[in-house]
């Protein structure tokens, strides 16, 4: 079913919104000015901004997902697909930095009403993972499938090394090396790592 043109101008909108003046300081004005769209039909569609939020980072969440499985050769050699995945991730994250860095940051905040969504983008994230490890370039290296529980470790070293380098106004790009060594170690689980 296609997403109502309405909504996803409003869900823009707020994206817009939040590169311009950062989730904070935004306002449903803001994001219907962007929208170019009424109060009015914003209130039609979100019962605030914390709702479009969710909406909104929930819809990204699942397209970076989609991006770094299409990004990820499964034939590829286990290091070089790990490498795949970290540049579809911080290439996602530089394309709005101020909405991601929002995910990170904002969206704990909003509290229960975040945690359905929070939980699914996480199960989302994990399942990527459970499934690119269980490809061909990973079985021939011998290597197990991540963990649940490693994958949630791997995830949220990632999240917070993201919000780290933004919110000290550091270029994107610069965690890649870092990302990879890390994933690759942790994704090794005690294997000899040789790229």
């Amino acid at each position: 079913m296609a997403q109502d043109p309405f909504r996803a101008r409003l869900l823009h909108g707020l994206a817009t919104s939040i590169e311009e003046r950062g989730y904070r300081e935004t306002t449903v004005a803001d994001i219907v000015r962007h929208a170019r769209t009424s109060k009015r039909t914003f209130y039609d569609q979100f019962d605030n901004k914390d709702d479009c939020l969710l909406e909104l980072l929930d819809i990204d969440n699942a397209r970076m997902i989609a991006d770094i499985r299409r990004a990820v050769d499964p034939e590829a050699q286990w290091f070089r697909q790990v490498e795949q995945a970290i540049d579809s991730y911080v290439s996602t994250i530089e394309s709005r930095p101020a909405t991601w860095l929002a995910w990170i940051r904002e969206f704990p905040a909003l509290g229960d009403r975040a945690r359905p969504v929070q939980r699914r983008s996480m199960e989302r994230l994990t399942d990527m993972l459970v499934d690119l490890t269980g490809d061909p370039g990973f079985r021939r290296a011998d290597f197990p499938p991540v963990t649940r529980p490693l994958a949630l470790i791997l995830l949220g070293g990632l999240r917070e090394l993201t919000a780290h380098t933004m919110e000290d106004g550091d270029d994107i790009r610069t965690i890649t090396d870092t990302a990879v060594a890390a994933c690759a170690a942790l994704l090794s689980h005690g294997h000899r790592v040789s790229p």
